[in-house]
C-alpha cells in the first residue's frame, strides 16, 4: 500500500466497512481492528504528504494564472500601443497628405498666375510688335510714296 494515496485509502476503509458482518437487531457490524487500525495509520502517513502535494499543487496553479495575467496585461499593452502608433500613423499620414493637397493647391494657383502672366506679356510683346509693324509699314508706305515722287521728279 506504499504508491497509494489518502482517497484511496479512505475508498479501501469504506469497502471493508460495507463489507463488514452485520451483527443482527443493531445496526452494528463486525470488522477487522488490526486491517482498519493500520489503513487508518497510513492515512494519517499519508494525508501531511497529500495535503502538501494539494498545497504545491494550489501555489503552482495560482503562479500559472498570475503569469498568465502578467502575460494577457503585457500582450494587451503592446496591443495599445500598436494601436496608438497607428492612429499617430494615420494623423501623420493625413496630416502629409493634408500638406501634400495645400503645397499642390499653391503649385497649380502659382502655375495658373505664371501662365496668366506669360499669356499677358505675350500679348503685350504682341501689340508692340504689331504696332512696330504698323508704324513700319506706315514708313514704308510713306518711303515708297517719297520714292515713286522723286522717281516723278527724276524722269
Amino acid at each position: 500500500m506504499n504508491n497509494v494515496d489518502a482517497l484511496e485509502l479512505l475508498s479501501e476503509l469504506e469497502e471493508i466497512i460495507d463489507k463488514g458482518v452485520s451483527v443482527p437487531l443493531t445496526g452494528r457490524c463486525m470488522l477487522d481492528k488490526e486491517e482498519l487500525l493500520e489503513i487508518i495509520q497510513e492515512i494519517r502517513l499519508k494525508l501531511p504528504t497529500d495535503l502538501e502535494q494539494a498545497k504545491w499543487i494550489k501555489a503552482e496553479r495560482q503562479n500559472i494564472i498570475n503569469d498568465a495575467n502578467k502575460e494577457a496585461e503585457e500582450i494587451i499593452k503592446i496591443a495599445n500601443d500598436k494601436v496608438i502608433a497607428m492612429i499617430d500613423e494615420n494623423e501623420i499620414t493625413r496630416k502629409a497628405m493634408a500638406a501634400a493637397s495645400d503645397i499642390t493647391n499653391k503649385a497649380n494657383a502659382e502655375a495658373q498666375a505664371a501662365k496668366d502672366s506669360s499669356y499677358q506679356y505675350a500679348d503685350y510683346l504682341l501689340e508692340n510688335v504689331e504696332t512696330v509693324v504698323y508704324k513700319t509699314i506706315r514708313d514704308l508706305e510713306q518711303c515708297i510714296t517719297i520714292v515713286k515722287e522723286r522717281r516723278g521728279q527724276i524722269k
